[in-house]
């Protein structure tokens, strides 16, 4: 299902987030501090000072003491498990193109009305930039590739999957729909009379509407995938064949009567099946692959990892 990837890439990207923000916070550790100008006894440089408290100073020292205590151990691992994967695709002569990086980012892109609203809201809501995606999007199709490079997926096993599954390779619709809620068909059918007048939408559902979701911003349901789980089924079968601007019979939901109108309809065509292809050849793979951790765990033994430093979470 459309929702269940569109999951998928919402987890991804608050991974990619952690990752980040532990990298941003290892290079603070290791990096050379300026050599400090004298101060009194007791009391911490300025530039050493992040916070106070009354009388209490956190410096910058504490702070990364207290982020190397939570989060160093994770980071530890993740660096080393993304050298491992380095090392040993360079052995064996794999990697990956910038074609693959920006087919995967396509992907995490679904959800969103544009590409551009798409880097808008990493940037703003995670602190991500494009580069910082594009490097974490390397390392896992790199240590996808490694873990399925003997694992060969029959075309027969990959036809039957994508027949079996002709939802998830549709063309993506979406519309942005209105809705007005009534407790009876006489009142619909009055609300229908208004809008056959010439009245607004909006002004009907501000006027009529029993929804408090939806009633002051005149019925605006907002843009709705085509297989939203969340939207009543009947609203949906009825918008699907609707066009912009049509307005539905009263529809009959549970002990009310629903008006929807599509106000706005985006259709995209469906995907590259040669693309499909071989993303499904890949998942099967992957399902039959040893878990990604059993992986990693030989490639440590493998490049003889060795860790001095004791973290403890």
């Amino acid at each position: 299902m459309r929702n269940v990837k569109m999951l998928w890439a919402t987890n991804a990207v608050l991974l990619t987030a952690v990752i980040v923000l532990s990298s941003i916070l290892a290079a603070e550790i290791f990096r050379a501090p300026a050599s400090p100008e004298p101060s009194e006894p007791g009391t911490a440089h300025a530039d050493d000072v992040v916070a106070v408290i009354g009388d209490t100073e956190i410096t910058r020292q504490q702070l990364l003491d207290h982020l190397v205590q939570k989060y160093g151990k994770e980071q530890l691992n993740q660096m080393i498990d993304t050298e491992v994967v380095q090392l040993e695709g360079q052995s064996l002569g794999i990697s990956v193109t910038p074609a693959e990086i920006e087919q995967e980012l396509k992907r995490m892109q679904q959800g969103y009305d544009s590409e551009q609203q798409f880097y808008e809201s990493m940037k703003e809501q995670l602190g991500l930039t494009r580069e910082a995606l594009e490097n974490d999007i390397y390392n896992k199709l790199l240590t996808e590739k490694l873990a399925i490079k003997d694992i060969r997926i029959d075309d027969a096993l990959v036809d039957e999957y994508v027949k079996a599954h002709p939802e998830q390779f549709a063309g993506r619709v979406q519309m942005h729909l209105q809705i007005i809620v009534v407790g009876s068909l006489d009142h619909a059918n009055r609300a229908m009379n208004d809008i056959a007048r010439g009245t607004d939408f909006e002004a009907v559902a501000k006027e009529r509407s029993l929804d408090d979701a939806t009633r002051d911003a005149g019925g605006d349901m907002g843009w709705v995938e085509a297989d939203d789980p969340f939207v009543p089924r009947a609203v949906m079968d009825a918008v699907k064949t609707m066009r912009t601007g049509e307005v539905s019979k009263p529809l009959k939901i549970d002990d009310q009567y629903v008006i929807v109108k599509v106000k706005e309809r985006k259709e995209e065509a469906p995907l590259d099946m040669k693309i499909v292809r071989e993303q499904v050849r890949k998942e099967l793979a992957l399902q039959e692959a040893p878990p990604i951790r059993d992986m990693l765990a030989k490639l440590r033994d493998k490049w003889k990892v060795s860790v001095y430093l004791s973290i403890d979470k």
